[in-house]
């Protein structure tokens, strides 16, 4: 089963395989990309709700790879779908591909190159250069701003 990120629609990914999205999806979507989005529902595509423990557990591991910043609600939730479904993750977000790996959730990227290689961000102080393993919202040394940074 392949469970479909906006990307899927946009880029009119086929497959004879079972399918499935979340609602969330069908919000980001506009002209064709819709219509091929509800085509889909109606002739059979599932479309789940994730249960709240398992988005919790999505939200986690983004935290601890620091991924978490720049993915949506949407993106956690088609993570989450994904692992409950046992099923694969088609999406050309970079984020959501980590996130995925992490949680051993296999992954098919449609436009672009899959990831090659899963990270942990680190967080640098926009003030003072620190560097942290952890995502804060203010530098605990400065209080000035944090960004996400490469840790290569």
């Amino acid at each position: 089963m392949y469970v479909l990120d906006s990307s899927a629609f946009i880029h009119d990914f086929h497959t004879t395989e079972q399918t499935a999205t979340i609602p969330l999806v069908r919000e980001e979507l506009v002209d064709e990309s819709a219509y091929r989005y509800d085509a889909m529902e109606g002739s059979g595509m599932h479309v789940h709700i994730p249960n709240g423990d398992t988005t919790e557990k999505v939200r986690r591991a983004a935290r601890e790879s620091g991924d978490l910043e720049v993915l949506s609600d949407t993106d956690v939730r088609l993570v989450a779908a994904a692992f409950e479904l046992d099923a694969t993750l088609v999406t050309d977000d970079y984020a959501m591909q980590n996130v995925a790996e992490r949680l051993q959730v296999d992954v098919e990227a449609i436009a672009r190159e899959g990831i090659d290689e899963q990270r942990e961000w680190i967080f640098q102080c926009q003030g003072c250069g620190r560097e942290f393993d952890d995502e804060k919202e203010r530098c605990p040394i400065c209080g000035s701003g944090m960004t996400r940074k490469n840790p290569s």
